[in-house]
């Protein structure tokens, strides 16, 4: 079973290649609010979310994108040691929410000390609800992760392939499919997770 959600283009790029950004602190240290505004600008475009992004929708441009996250910026501000626990994202994009008058929306924190079997169940809802899923990846002993070490990226679809449980993975501009597992079990103590949308009633 394979399940993708839509998404959208920046330039002929899958979402935004934080690359592009000028800012040193954002092009170095900018992922966590990158995958934020990628987010806001799903539900806008997906899910009617009209106060979430307030440029034009149809044609997403570079320069509307950069003046959007330096709106998102002071809410996920890059620092030396990176967003690096769930709760900080948490806490940033729900005063955003908050600050832009935006209740329909709750963010929950799942970490990667939660099994896998529990985490292949809540991506599968999550995009099966057609919520995109932010992910911090902390270290990782595999080098073919080096890339996506301490790092957030966006979850955007699932796919059973017989024992393994392929998730697609937006960064830089572009997507990958990596295995669940493999992205799961880093090897070290300290985890990182996903953020869970979800709508409030």
């Amino acid at each position: 079973m394979k399940k993708e959600l839509d998404y959208f283009y920046i330039e002929k790029k899958y979402g935004w290649d934080q690359n592009d950004f000028k800012d040193l602190w954002m092009n170095k240290g900018g992922c966590a609010c990158v995958t934020a505004c990628d987010s806001l600008i799903y539900m806008r475009k997906y899910m009617g979310k009209d106060k979430l992004y307030p440029y034009d929708i149809e044609h997403i441009g570079t320069l509307d994108y950069i003046d959007f996250s330096n709106s998102v910026k002071p809410y996920l501000r890059p620092r030396w040691t990176g967003i690096d626990r769930l709760e900080i994202y948490v806490d940033g994009v729900g005063e955003f929410l908050e600050d832009i008058d935006e209740h329909s929306i709750g963010l929950s924190e799942f970490s990667e000390d939660n099994p896998l079997e529990d985490a292949i169940k809540v991506v599968k809802a999550q995009i099966d609800g057609g919520f995109p899923i932010p992910m911090l990846e902390l270290m990782h002993k595999n080098p073919k992760y080096k890339d996506f070490s301490w790092h957030w990226f966006l979850l955007t679809g699932y796919e059973e392939d017989g024992d393994k449980f392929m998730v697609k993975v937006v960064s830089y501009g572009s997507y990958r499919w990596f295995d669940l597992g493999e992205l799961w079990n880093t090897g070290y103590k300290r985890k990182g997770g996903l953020i869970l949308f979800s709508k409030n009633t």
